[in-house]
């Protein structure tokens, strides 16, 4: 790819130095005040400290991106992360707050902490036999309720392609790990699950949801963020299989991955990001999802699964993605936590801020870039 090493190198310690230090939006009554949770302003969502999806997602990429580099100075950090969070009590179970375990487990393969494993192990067994199911067993996109950490939203008969990333990685990485055969199927089953009932085969994209209550694909909006949970997660499932996974489920997951990012492909927009609404060129350009995006192309061409064709689009979108990382290393451009929707409106309405998940994306997009210089 055509892009100055030095200038990325930079911008990827600026957007990581920012991620560990991480606080709120400086205008939190303002957006409390004028649309809250109707254009996505969760409390939690904000910051490093809290433990829920957002911060999960953002150890993630400060993990993968220790891991890469051989440089462990990000260990501590995530060590007294997890150690402060366990001493002042966790939040109730759920798909979001299950994120931050899947670098927990991983993490642990360092400090081999009891604490951590009991942890790990009891969620796992939580996932299979406490989570509220769909029908056919999928699991119900269970969310932490606004403004009350023990409380839950039910979200019934309701599957979400999020859950895959939130849920179904560590489940399978926990699988994997100890050699437990019903976690990694059910972990299959979840994939599958999901392909089934949120994939349109028209398109090549997933819808945002499916709720078995109407059968139906809520408003059928293509999101952008939610597509891009796919396109990301879905090749570090296979991954973490080492070659073990059923050739002809392997098969329908690398297909429907590839036919996804064809399309993604013929979407993206001239600075090389994606509209938050996919099909929806009046909808703003996220730069989150335009990141996970980009990190699935750029490993699926790394490990032969994508030809170089793809190289362009990967190539357009790490330089538009560098486009919107400010001076001292915020990522630009990233919409707040977002709901179900039933029109395009509500996913254009969600608030734009400074998010964990939009640092943590953008650290392995950059990550991943770096490795096809």
């Amino acid at each position: 790819m055509n892009i100055n090493e030095t200038e990325l190198t930079k911008k990827l310690d600026l957007v990581i130095e920012k991620l560990l230090n991480l606080g709120g939006p400086e205008n939190e009554n303002e957006l409390a005040e004028n649309g809250g949770e109707a254009i996505g302003f969760f409390k939690r969502d904000f910051g490093i400290k809290e433990w829920d999806w957002p911060q999960g997602v953002g150890l993630y990429g400060l993990l993968k991106i220790m891991q890469s580099q051989k440089n462990d100075d990000y260990r501590e950090f995530l060590h007294n992360w997890y150690t402060e969070n366990i001493e002042l009590g966790l939040p109730s179970r759920n798909i979001n707050t299950t994120t931050p375990l899947l670098t927990l487990c991983e993490l642990n393969e360092y400090y081999q902490d009891a604490k951590f494993e009991a942890l790990c192990k009891d969620w796992a067994n939580w996932l299979m036999t406490c989570l509220p199911r769909t029908k056919e067993g999928g699991f119900q996109h269970v969310t932490s309720a606004n403004g009350d950490r023990q409380g839950v939203r039910l979200n019934e008969n309701e599957m979400w392609i999020d859950t895959l990333f939130m849920t179904v990685l560590f489940l399978n990485k926990m699988g994997q790990k100890y050699r437990n055969e019903a976690w990694v199927n059910e972990s299959i089953h979840q994939v599958l699950m999901h392909i089934k009932y949120l994939y349109d085969k028209e398109t090549g994209l997933f819808y945002h949801g499916w709720t078995f209550n109407g059968n139906n694909n809520f408003g059928g909006i293509f999101w952008c963020r939610g597509n891009s949970w796919f396109t990301l997660g879905i090749l570090d499932y296979v991954d973490m299989f080492k070659g073990t996974l059923n050739p002809a489920i392997k098969s329908i997951i690398i297909d429907t991955y590839k036919a996804q990012v064809a399309k993604l492909k013929e979407v993206q927009s001239k600075s090389g990001l994606w509209h938050t609404v996919l099909l929806d060129p009046d909808s703003y350009e996220e730069v989150s999802g335009s990141a996970a995006i980009a990190t699935g192309i750029l490993k699926g061409i790394r490990l032969g699964i994508l030809d170089d064709s793809y190289l362009p689009c990967a190539e357009r979108a790490i330089k538009g993605i560098m486009k919107n990382i400010d001076k001292d290393g915020t990522v630009l451009n990233v919409s707040g936590g977002t709901g179900m929707g039933m029109d395009a409106e509500h996913y254009k309405n969600i608030l734009v801020a400074p998010m964990a998940y939009g640092q943590s994306l953008t650290i392995l997009a950059l990550a991943e870039a770096l490795q096809h210089l």
